[in-house]
């Protein structure tokens, strides 16, 4: 097909939300491309994502050009012939074409990209096409130079010009098609100038550039030209109707580069024109502009030579949105201020050379710039714009990108400049695709790391490719400040070379900002985690040449920024040289500022940055850790933990305390786990060891720190809360009490003194003792008791005294109280004691009662009498088994009461045996009577006594019980009693269950019967006619004889008749009763004729009718099936009504089912063995219903079985056949039904022989219902039926055949499946149905993860073997019946086969390298089998081998194994907590379908106990002389046994150790013989069983003297001499108690030269020196371990002395002092060591 060449230019799109009536022309966002912009359009009416699609596996060839635009019908969308066009939408937006594109013949025109530079290839020939579209006849030809200007005006612009694309409605796409993003046609790209042989250039167009296979997605390329194609979003779904018709601005009617064909015809070309590397092209995502574009806010006035916007008459409106001023000859940008709304601003391919930006300023919604193809040299200028998204300033004179941050910025395109550094690169926060091609700095090494440091994680593509990881993982290697020295002019290095040359870059930068004399050695931060400590180093190094007494001092400042090191903002409070990140903090990069102060001065400041801040460990630390309060007895102290949380929750950490004695290892103390401890006696002389372990709120442990105190002091002796404890009253022995303070009590003092009640007074009484008995003479007087609190040491507190109540005169008081008498029930006691403490008068007693032999206090006793003068008392009952208690107060004559005493009897009350001392009946002895019994009880408390009621037939026989009153004391006399005898008899019974002796009462005279009499006689019954009425009565009075009934009849005036005959207890109501009222009397008469008082009852009526009533109901007729059923009743009660008629239907189950009103019933087969019911209801003529009466007849019978029609409806194969078959007569039971095949349509006889010869007859079926199946098609079907009855009666045969034969079925395919042969082998199945099956066609298809399902080309057979492309998808069987007639049927497809993958890895052997012993590692090998096959899939497709390891458990006799947390290496190394145990190791591996193989497993034997060993052995401490050292290590090795340690000391420098004597503890205390030294630990591991494994050490840094010891030494050694005031013990004898001897004042004068020990002068004596000497050997200076305030200075053999001092501090100072006096003789100057200069 011949086409006339056309360039596409620069191709602006905007999209319009909303389409004019009258509008075709389509705003488009102003974005620079070179392909057609595809852009989702809100339209509501878009195509469903639809099912399973089949892809093709040929495309349709093209057959030929059309000038009627027929070609295009496959891409292209419907569109009308008029304007009407602008109606529809579409996701696809044509590009427009300039002006200059309207050229003759094959002339080329030539355009600018407006993001890149010049086209450089021409992919494609287009010749021009003619269009016939709808009256539209004849080709219009326009022809122009390439070079002409655009001549158009700006109405031109606006006309709309593509009626000839929609000429021909287009072929509707598929829903394939239409998922699909639609393909775009790169840019044609040709030189300036155009050549006639341009002309010439044709591509032929395959037919395969049509084929669906070849339009997957849309991509386009930002080539190396810099050109960009832009997509605003992926297209999922695809509108129904077309888009408004793109602005073409040359107004061409005729085809253009944008008709689908060309699109089409493009896309096999993309990959052949695409970037230099020939790689996919692609698409930038440009930000969508949302706007709703019309003319009054668009301006286009490309090409129209404008020099100026402010001359000529141009002023541009302020509310503008999109402006195109590309291809014009401005050279500066004034005017354009008044855009302040801006969008889409075009200035590409002008004369504008720069600086000049600021206009721009005020364009603040300014979001896409377009400076492409100036002169620019600069961006400096170019201000911030809040908005700005995209920016192109390729093709330009630009050295750098220096400029403003833009905030929002998305797309820089700066291709084709002379960029050549990266100095000044601007903070872009949001960028995503950078293009820098074709510029010298892409000379540097790394220069997309660069990028990715500069930028930051939002850059996605650079240079048009996506990111490589391996510049991603380079970018990582820089340190964090990279960015900034980038910016700041530095060159790019190597990664392993960056932190050096940095440094030194900033180093360089910062040189004439340090402090004069001063070398900045460090600056760095540590990697920042969170909550964890993060210390920042500033190390400035003194130049030595440079001497100044002004001190240097750090200020910091801390600050937080984005995860690019931009935008720090400084964190408030955060000033000091350690920071702690914040858990927001996290993936943000931290920056200290340090400003240097040098006295008064502060100069500029210097910076460090950190890496991201990581997550915390959650384990938190100890970061400070110290005790504050005073150390003294008594005292409370805190320890204080600065704690490191580090990403954990705060918790609340364990504290605890221990005791440390001297010499001794430190002893938790118990009970002390709070951080506040107040100092106990326990503590004094003793050191306390704070330790603080911090614990989060998720249950992490850190690490346990600890600080120790200084020794406790004893307080002061003293005492408090003196008190005297005991009662003041003569007699007594009180007693002096006081709490003691102030260390160990020694022989405190104590003194009692009579106080003098008038003077005040006080006396001695006695001293000594704390404990004093009252006597006579101090009645009426006050003691005073005195504490004088001394200590151990016999120091004396202050004395605390405390004065007593007045002594009071002893109270009476009794003794020896006895209680005499016998201790029974009823028995008189009394009690007897001795009084003293006056003269008794009138003392009182109290008796109780109480369960205990004890006196434990009243609470719990009961009193029996008041408090009396009397002593004797008698038992009541109330006191049995109880203890009696006497309450004896003692009284003075002058009624002083003194303590009460009590007693208790030995025993408890004893009690009488149970007895009756008397037993009566009362009462009449009379039918009815009542008998009561009464008795007298004596005997303690009276239990369960037992009550019996006997009948005696005479006087003297035994009697008859009568149960039912047993129990009781009063007895009903019955009838059953009368003529008898009636006794009681008692047997008492004690509450313990001892029951005495029963007694026995009869009555004097037998029972008596009653007079004769009714209770009550009333009438029972209805006074209605034909009711029987009933007497009912109560009689009374002995046994009832014949009593005497008698009726009457009483009308309504009251004459009383009696009635004949009515004699008996019941009457019959009758006719003549009808109005009148019935009364009865009854005579009661005894067995013995005695007789009664007539009574007679109430009356009852009037009687009235009785209701109507049906006498008798039989059914007329027999119960069959087809029969009517009526029936006869006989009716009374009143003259005859409508009567009621109800039938019923009753099932065998009982349930009723009505079926009609009527006098009769006709039965049908649904009464067919069920019941017939009839209810019939008697009615008055005056309406009232009578009762009524229900009738039941035997089971209907059914009728005679007879078939009434039998019909065949129209017969298909494989449709089941109903035949159409009335039956009658019962239930119908199983017929018999036979089905015939027969050639010919057989007659009603005929068909009958047949079915009587079923031998000779093709029988095909024996059920109701047939279904023709293949070998019925064709013939004719004919059924016999013989009508069956439920019981098996069957009446006449009846026989059909269908009117037309067998009819076949459309050919379908059923159950069509792919089952898998092999790995690599599938067949496809499926049922055929329909007729016979010819030829039937097979395809198979293969679906891809996303649902795409394609055509596998040349898989026409059921079976299919599988290739390398069907893996990881899955197989489709595709069945196409056909008939052998050749009709065909619809496609069927399978099911998807499961995903197709090769053969799964397998293990075929794990083995493990390695011992099982502690400590060892062991390795696990996987055994690849040697199967070719297994060989490939390994080397082909393996992904990853998994590896868990497990340890054994053994529950009873079975042993399971559970698996080891973390431990998914093939390396394990063996722990101590797997001794004993098996260890097994699984191995899994994976291949890249992510399927698991089964897990190969490999396990050991038992875990033996490895060489005990030592690793990670250090020392912790702070590194100074006065503090604590301890060793901390992992040991393994089994069990850990007694563990040497030796602690020594080594020189800096020398290899030779120096053995610390008796430090063997995991602790040591350092002292002033250790400075200088680095302190060594040599830790020999040993095992429980005595198995020793090699020793290691380690060491600390040399011990530096403490600070404050430093400073005061320093001062000391400054002046040369000094002097020092000391004790000197001259017992020096062996055998001495330490702490105890003469110690006499010494001063020890020190200097440069010499020593000397002097003892003062006194007042008879002149000061003498006892020591003189030099430093010189063999003088030194020894320490006592044991004694921190001792020290002996030796300057030969015969001449040393032993010096004691207040503190350990002073002793410090004075032995280095000397040291450092005496340098010159050591052999490491201590003066070194002490950073003193000689």
């Amino acid at each position: 097909m011949e086409v006339s060449t056309v360039q596409s230019t620069d191709i602006l799109v905007e999209a319009d939300r909303k389409t004019e009536p009258k509008d075709s022309e389509a705003e488009q966002s102003v974005t620079e491309l070179q392909a057609p912009v595809l852009q989702e359009e809100p339209c509501s009416e878009s195509v469903k994502k639809g099912p399973k699609v089949l892809k093709p596996n040929a495309a349709t060839p093209i057959k030929g050009t059309d000038t009627s635009g027929t070609s295009r019908r496959k891409i292209e969308t419907k569109s009308g012939i008029d304007s009407s066009l602008n109606q529809t939408r579409s996701t696809l937006a044509r590009p427009t074409l300039s002006s200059a594109s309207r050229t003759s013949g094959s002339a080329t025109v030539t355009r600018r990209i407006s993001t890149g530079g010049l086209p450089e290839k021409q992919p494609m020939v287009i010749t021009k096409r003619q269009s016939t579209d709808n009256g539209m006849t004849g080709s219009k030809k326009s022809s122009s130079s390439a070079s002409d200007p655009l001549r158009k005006s700006l109405p031109e612009l606006r006309r709309s010009s593509v009626s000839a694309i929609g000429a021909k409605p287009a072929v509707r796409q598929s829903v394939s098609e239409a998922r699909k993003s639609v393909p775009i046609s790169p840019a044609a790209k040709t030189p300036r100038t155009p050549t006639s042989s341009d002309s010439s250039k044709q591509v032929s167009i395959r037919s395969s550039q049509l084929s669906g296979s070849s339009i997957k997605k849309v991509s386009s390329s930002l080539d190396s030209s810099g050109s960009i194609s832009t997509i605003r979003k992926s297209v999922a779904k695809v509108s129904s109707q077309s888009a408004r018709s793109p602005t073409i601005s040359s107004g061409s009617k005729f085809g253009t580069p944008s008709t689908s064909l060309d699109r089409s015809s493009s896309l096999s070309g993309r990959k052949k024109v695409g970037t230099p590397e020939s790689r996919d092209s692609r698409l930038i995502m440009l930000p969508q502009v949302e706007v709703k574009a019309s003319d009054d806010v668009r301006l286009d006035l490309r090409g129209h030579k404008i020099r100026s916007l402010k001359s000529g008459g141009l002023n541009l409106p302020p509310n503008l949105e999109f402006v195109y001023l590309r291809d014009n000859l401005l050279s500066t940008l004034d005017g354009v201020e008044v855009l302040k709304r801006v969008k889409v601003l075009d200035l590409s391919f002008n004369d504008f050379k720069g600086p000049g930006f600021e206009p721009l300023e005020n364009c603040k919604a300014l979001q896409q710039l377009y400076l492409a193809g100036n002169q620019i040299t600069s961006l400096k200028s170019l201000p911030e714009l809040p908005n700005l998204e995209f920016l192109s300033v390729a093709q330009n004179k630009l050295k750098s990108l220096s400029m403003a941050s833009q905030p929002r910025l998305q797309v820089l395109a700066a291709s084709k400049n002379k960029i050549s550094t990266l100095k000044g690169f601007p903070h872009l926060p949001a960028l995503e695709h950078l293009r820098v091609e074709e510029n010298p700095i892409l000379k540097i090494s790394h220069l997309e790391a660069a990028a990715i440091l500069l930028v930051g994680p939002t850059l996605k593509k650079f240079n048009d490719r996506d990111l490589s990881r391996e510049e991603i993982a380079i970018a990582k290697r820089y340190p964090s400040h990279t960015a900034l020295c980038i910016r700041g002019g530095w060159e790019l290095c190597r990664p392993e070379q960056a932190v050096d040359s940095t440094f030194k870059f900033l180093i360089e930068q910062w040189k004439d900002q340090l402090p004069s004399g001063y070398l900045l050695k460090k600056a760095f931060v540590d990697q920042p985690f969170e909550e964890d400590a993060c210390r920042c180093h500033f190390e400035f190094v003194r130049d030595t040449n440079e001497h100044s007494g002004a001190v240097l001092d750090l200020k910091y400042q801390w600050f937080i920024g984005e995860r690019t090191p931009s935008n720090f903002m400084a964190i408030p409070g955060a000033c000091g040289e350690i920071y702690f990140p914040k858990h927001d903090d996290i993936g943000r990069i931290l920056k200290v500022e340090c400003t240097p102060t040098l006295g008064d001065a502060d100069y500029p400041t210097i910076f460090a940055i950190s890496s991201p801040v990581s997550k915390g460990t959650g384990i938190p630390k100890v970061i400070k850790i110290d005790v504050c309060g005073e150390l003294v007895e008594g005292n409370t102290i805190k320890g204080f933990a600065e704690v490191a949380w580090c990403g954990g929750t705060p918790g609340k950490g364990v504290a605890s305390w221990l005791r440390r004695r001297w010499n001794s290892s430190p002893v938790v103390i118990m009970g002390a786990e709070e951080e506040e401890y107040q100092l106990t006696l326990d503590d004094v002389d003793s050191c306390l060891v704070y330790m603080y372990t911090p614990v989060t709120e998720e249950g992490a442990k850190g690490e346990p720190q600890y600080a120790i105190t200084d020794y406790v002091k004893a307080a002061p002796p003293s005492v408090s809360n003196v008190q005297i404890s005991g009662e003041a009253v003569e007699g007594c022995i009180i007693r002096g009490l006081g709490e003691y303070f102030g260390g160990k009590e020694g022989p405190s003092k104590f003194e009692w003194l009579h106080e003098d009640k008038d003077t005040g007074e006080r006396t001695l009484v006695v001293m000594g003792t704390n404990v004093y008995s009252l006597t006579k003479e101090d009645v009426g007087r006050r003691l005073a008791f005195v504490y004088i609190p001394v200590n151990f040491e016999g120091q004396e507190g202050k004395p605390m005294s405390v004065v007593s109540q007045i002594v009071k005169q002893a109270p009476p008081r009794v003794t020896n109280l006895k209680i005499i008498g016998e201790l029974k029930e009823g028995s008189k006691v009394s009690v007897t004691g001795i009084v003293t403490g006056g003269t008794e008068a009138s003392s009182r007693v109290q008796w109780f009662k109480t369960s205990s032999s004890t006196f434990d206090g009243e609470n719990g006793v009961e009193a029996l009498s008041t408090s009396k003068i009397a002593k004797a008392f008698r038992i009541p009952l109330g006191a049995v088994g109880k203890y009696i208690l006497a309450k004896f107060t003692p009284m003075t004559p002058d009624g002083e009461a003194g303590e009460p005493a009590y007693v208790i009897s030995d025993t408890a009350i004893e009690t009488l045996p149970p007895s009756l001392n008397f037993l009566a009946i009362t009462g009449d002895y009379l039918e009815g009577g009542v008998l009561t019994a009464s008795y007298g009880y004596i005997g303690g408390h009276e239990g369960k006594s037992i009550y019996n009621w006997y009948l005696h037939e005479v006087e003297n026989d035994p009697g008859t019980l009568i149960p039912e009153v047993s129990g009781l004391l009063q007895y009903r006399i019955p009838k059953d009693a009368i003529g008898k005898f009636i006794s009681f008899t008692c047997t008492p019974a004690r509450d313990d269950g001892i029951a005495g002796e029963p007694r026995t009462c009869i009555g004097q005279e037998h029972v008596r019967p009653g007079t004769p009499r009714l209770l009550s006689l009333q009438i029972i019954g209805t006074a209605v006619e034909g009711t029987t009425l009933n007497v009912e009565k109560k009689y009374w009075g002995g046994e009832e004889g014949d009593s005497i009934y008698r009726w009457f009849r009483t009308s309504s005036d009251s004459t009383h008749n009696e009635i004949k005959g009515a004699t008996s207890s019941s009457y019959m109501l009758s006719v003549e009763d009808i109005g009148f009222f019935i009364s009865v009397s009854c005579e009661p008469i005894r067995s013995d004729l005695a007789r009664g008082p007539i009574v007679l009852s109430e009356q009852v009526g009037p009687i009235v009718s009785g209701p109507p009533t049906c006498r008798s109901l039989e059914f007329h007729g027999s119960p069959i099936e087809g029969e009517r059923l009526s029936f006869i009743a006989s009716y009374s009660g009143g003259v005859k009504g409508d009567c009621l008629c109800e039938w019923f239907r009753v099932k065998d189950n009982g349930h009723r089912e009505k079926l009609h009103d009527g006098e009769y019933l006709d039965l049908t087969i649904d009464e067919v063995g069920d019941s017939v019911e009839l209810v019939y209801t008697p009615v008055r003529a005056d309406g009232l219903k009578g009762s009524p009466e229900t009738l039941v007849s035997c089971p209907v019978s059914p009728g005679e079985p007879l078939g009434v029609e039998l019909v065949i409806p129209e017969c298909f194969e494989g449709q089941e056949v109903v035949p159409i078959a009335k039956y009658f007569g019962g239930r119908e039971g199983i017929g018999k039904y036979i089905w015939f095949r027969t050639n010919n349509r057989l007659h009603e006889s005929a068909l009958m022989e047949l079915a009587n010869n079923c031998e000779n007859a093709d029988i095909c079926g024996q059920a109701l219902t047939y279904t023709p199946s293949l070998e019925d098609v064709g013939s004719y079907l004919a059924l016999y039926w013989l009508p069956t009855r439920s019981d098996d009666e069957y009446g006449v045969p009846l026989v059909s055949i269908s009117e037309s034969p067998v009819i076949p079925a459309r050919p379908i395919v059923s159950n069509v499946h792919v089952k898998k042969l092999s790995s690599s082998t599938y067949v496809g199945e499926g049922e055929y149905f329909g007729g016979y099956e010819g030829t039937s066609l097979f395809s198979w298809y293969r679906e891809s993860d996303g649902g795409m399902i394609v055509l596998i080309a040349g898989a026409n057979s059921k079976t299919y073997e599988v290739s390398d492309e069907d893996y990881n998808c899955r197989l489709l069987f595709g069945y196409t019946p056909v008939r052998s007639d050749s009709v065909i049927g619809e496609l069927r497809l399978s099911e998807p086969s499961d995903v197709v993958l090769p053969d799964l890895p397998r293990i075929e052997m794990l083995a493990l390298t390695g011992k099982a012993v502690e400590g060892e590692i062991l390795t696990a090998l996987e055994v690849i089998p040697k199967e070719e096959n297994q060989q490939f899939v390994w080397e082909k497709y393996k992904k990853e081998v998994r590896y868990q390891w497990f340890f054994s458990s053994e529950t009873g006799n079975e042993k399971t194994f559970e698996p080891i947390p973390s431990q998914r290496s093939c390396s394990y190394r063996v722990r101590f907590e797997d001794i004993g145990r098996c260890l097994k190791c699984e191995c899994i591996v994976t291949d890249a379908f992510e399927r698991s193989s089964e897990p190969s497993y490999a396990e050991t034997d038992s875990v033996t106990p490895g060489v005990p060993r030592m690793d990670k052995l250090e020392i912790e401490g702070r590194g100074f002389h006065t503090n604590l050292y301890a060793v901390r290590g992992n040991y393994s090795g089994g069990k850990e046994g007694k563990s040497r340690i030796q602690w020594l000391r080594s020189m800096v420098g020398s290899p030779d150790l120096i053995s610390i004597p008796g430090e063997t503890g995991r602790m040591y205390e350092a002292n002033v013989d250790d400075v200088g030294y680095r302190l060594v630990a040599i830790y020999t591991p040993v095992r429980d069983d005595g198995v020793e494994g090699q020793p290691v050490s380690a060491s600390t840094d040399p011990i530096a003297v403490e600070p404050d010891v430093l400073k005061e030494v320093k001062q000391k050694l400054d002046l040369g001499s000094v002097k020092f005031e000391a004790l000197c013990d001259k017992d020096r004898s062996p055998k001495r108690i330490p702490g105890t001897g003469s110690l006499e004042r010494r001063i020890l004068e020190v200097n440069k030269k010499r020593v000397k020990v002097v003892k003062p002068g006194s007042k008879t004596s002149f000061p003498t020196t006892e020591i003189r000497g030099t430093y010189a050997p063999p003088f030194h200076v020894e320490l006592f371990r044991n004694d921190q305030h001792r020290l002996r200075i030796v300057v030969d053999s015969e001449s040393e002395v032993d010096l004691m001092v207040q503190t350990r501090h002073l002793r410090d100072v004075i032995v280095l002092v000397i040291r450092g006096l005496a340098q010159r003789f050591n052999s490491t100057s201590l003066n070194t060591l002490l950073k003193i200069e000689a």
